[in-house]
């Protein structure tokens, strides 16, 4: 049996290809729904990975959107120590309508391994888009909490506006 040490890339260097990966070509994220799917996907040769809240939520037999931001946390933390590859979040809402929930949010994943997730602007309990200003002020307290990381956070801020 061969004894081969791998190191594991650290949060910054994810940080920093998943950076570099949207800054070349346009390229391929694939969304795993848990810790084997994702070694699946890092072992066909993708080069970063997007979670999907639909797909986690229906390994706990939920619906998506019926996930709690703790469980989320968990499951990135899986999700990322699965696999050597960047981790991006689906936030959905950021798990509540207040810009410090969008905040809680990126800062939660953020500790769990992620190096990217996405904040949309559709408030699934209002079954309504926040207005411009609610919606920006979210993406403003996110974006804080992305810079205040000690590595290179991608937000993506979603309109959820041709969808709904």
């Amino acid at each position: 049996m061969r004894n081969t040490l791998h190191v594991r890339p650290t949060q910054r260097e994810k940080a920093e290809a998943f950076r570099a990966l949207h800054e070349g070509e346009p390229f391929v994220i694939p969304n795993p729904w848990d810790a084997g799917s994702a070694r699946v996907l890092e072992a066909l040769g993708f080069k970063a990975l997007a979670s999907t809240s639909s797909g986690f939520a229906f390994t706990l037999g939920r619906l998506d959107g019926a996930a709690t931001l703790d469980e989320v946390v968990e499951h990135t933390r899986a999700v990322d120590g699965a696999t050597s590859l960047p981790v991006s979040i689906d936030l959905e809402n950021g798990y509540g309508p207040d810009p410090a929930n969008a905040a809680r949010a990126v800062a939660g994943v953020a500790a769990a391994g992620a190096v990217g997730g996405s904040i949309e602007d559709w408030d699934r309990d209002g079954g309504c888009l926040y207005d411009v200003e609610h919606a920006a002020e979210r993406v403003v307290a996110a974006a804080e909490a992305a810079r205040s990381l000690d590595f290179p956070f991608t937000l993506t801020a979603r309109a959820e506006n041709h969808f709904r």
